[in-house]
C-alpha cells in the first residue's frame, strides 16, 4: 500500500499537467481529426435556422398530442366511471372535504338521499333528506357541477392554482397559504 500511493500522485500530477498545459492546438495539427475546429465560423448558416424551426415546430406538435391524449383519456375515463356510477344506482350529489381522510357527501342511493360522514375507518349516516324541494336543488347543483366542468379542465384549474401559488414559496424564504 505504500508503494502504491506515490505511483498514484506521481501519475495523477502527470494528468494534471497535462490538462494544464496542452491545449487542444497539438491535436489539431494539419491532417489532424481536430483540423476543421482551428477556426470556428460564427456565423449561422441557413441550414441551421430552418433545423431549429423544425425543431420547434415538431416540439409544439408533440406537446399538442399530449394534450390531445390526456383530454381524451380523461374523457374517457369520466364517461367510464360516470356509467359505473349510474349502473350501481347511486350518484354522489355534492362532497365536502373535511381535512384529511374527512369528509361530508350527500348520496343518493335506491331514490333516497342520505348525508355521509366519511372518514377512513367508517362511514356514518348523518340524516336522511327527505323534503322534495331541497332533493331538487341538490339535483340541480349536482347536474351544474358536473356538466360544467369535466375532470381536465378541473385538473387545469387545480394546476392554475399550483402556478399561483409557486411565487409564494420562494418570498421570504418560507410557504404562505
Amino acid at each position: 500500500m505504500a508503494r502504491v500511493l506515490p505511483r498514484l500522485a506521481v501519475c495523477f500530477a502527470l494528468a494534471a499537467i497535462a490538462v494544464l498545459f496542452l491545449d487542444g492546438t497539438a491535436f489539431a495539427a494539419e491532417g489532424g481529426y481536430l483540423a476543421g475546429y482551428t477556426e470556428p465560423d460564427p456565423r449561422p448558416t441557413g441550414v441551421s435556422w430552418w433545423s431549429t424551426l423544425a425543431y420547434l415546430l415538431s416540439l409544439l406538435a408533440v406537446f399538442a398530442f399530449v394534450l390531445i391524449l390526456a383530454y381524451g383519456a380523461a374523457r374517457l375515463l369520466s364517461s367510464h366511471f360516470t356509467k359505473a356510477a349510474g349502473a350501481t344506482g347511486g350518484h354522489l350529489l355534492a362532497h365536502l372535504p373535511l381535512g384529511p381522510n374527512r369528509s361530508v357527501c350527500i348520496v343518493e342511493l335506491a331514490e333516497r338521499v342520505f348525508v355521509l360522514g366519511v372518514t377512513e375507518h367508517s362511514i356514518t349516516r348523518l340524516k336522511e333528506i327527505t323534503d322534495p324541494e331541497e332533493i331538487e336543488r341538490l339535483h340541480r347543483n349536482s347536474l351544474a357541477v358536473s356538466g360544467g366542468i369535466d375532470m381536465f379542465s378541473s385538473q387545469m384549474g387545480t394546476l392554475e392554482q399550483l402556478a399561483k401559488r409557486i411565487p409564494s414559496l420562494f418570498r421570504d424564504g418560507g410557504y404562505r397559504r
